[in-house]
């Protein structure tokens, strides 16, 4: 009888495996956080989609797309800004963020990446809200000579900690990151630039630099990232970002 009952047993167990399979749990739904950490591309290399002039309208005919490459033809200059050009800017606005891009200057050129600007009509320029991250040739342009508005510098405010700039016509590698008032600048793989915004300290940084009588400056904790056009030839590339 024993013997029966371990046969008994073990064919119930081998029923069992075979005919109820195990079960795994279905798959977590994706979070908002996990949507939010994608890379999201802010030029597809063909067109100005999501892209609009600073002050309205869209953007002017010296910005132009070629081989993947957004770029200001500067052959019609006006002052210090380009006919037909201006300044552009995003048409959405990010706040914390994590932004790549690529950036070669003419040589003599001068150019910038400003961000978290406040697109209004009291404020003429971007950069009379948004800080700017540098971009300039070092070896040509006269901007070079002033100490923290060299290439990769956090114009006018902080000196990059390294020169790791490539010559005019090269074409550089740039990050701005913010979370959370954190912000670091990467040029070329190298943490050049790293502060707090929006403290006590920000504020006296500001007191002692050219911005200090534009009471709109650094004080936006979200907005815009903007193209300048200051009136050199300038290309860019694989512009994207990421929500944090």
């Amino acid at each position: 009888m024993k013997t029966k009952w371990i046969a008994l047993s073990l064919g119930l167990g081998l029923l069992a495996a075979f005919t109820f399979p195990r079960i795994e749990p279905l798959p977590k739904n994706e979070s908002a956080d996990t949507k939010k950490e994608e890379w999201i591309s802010l030029f597809d290399g063909k067109s100005f989609a999501g892209w609009k002039k600073y002050g309205g309208g869209e953007v002017g005919k010296a910005w132009k797309i070629e081989n993947g490459e957004l770029y200001l033809d500067a052959s019609n200059k006006a002052g210090w800004q380009t006919g037909d050009g201006g300044d552009i800017v995003t048409v959405e606005e990010f706040e914390n963020f994590h932004f790549k891009y690529e950036w070669k200057i003419a040589p003599n050129g001068n150019s910038g990446v400003i961000f978290l600007v406040h697109e209004s009509p009291e404020y003429p320029y971007p950069w009379q809200t948004g800080p700017e991250m540098q971009v300039l040739d070092n070896a040509g342009h006269p901007d070079a000579k002033i100490i923290s508005h060299r290439a990769g510098d956090l114009y006018d405010l902080i000196v990059s900690s390294q020169e790791t700039v490539k010559p005019a016509g090269e074409w550089n590698q740039a990050e701005i990151r913010i979370n959370q008032g954190k912000l670091d600048f990467f040029l070329n793989g190298v943490n050049i630039v790293s502060t707090q915004l929006f403290t006590p300290e920000w504020e006296a940084l500001i007191a002692k630099s050219k911005f200090k009588n534009m009471p709109g400056f650094g004080k936006y904790k979200k907005g815009k990232i903007s193209l300048q056009d200051h009136g050199d030839v300038v290309h860019y590339r694989n512009l994207m970002i990421k929500k944090l």
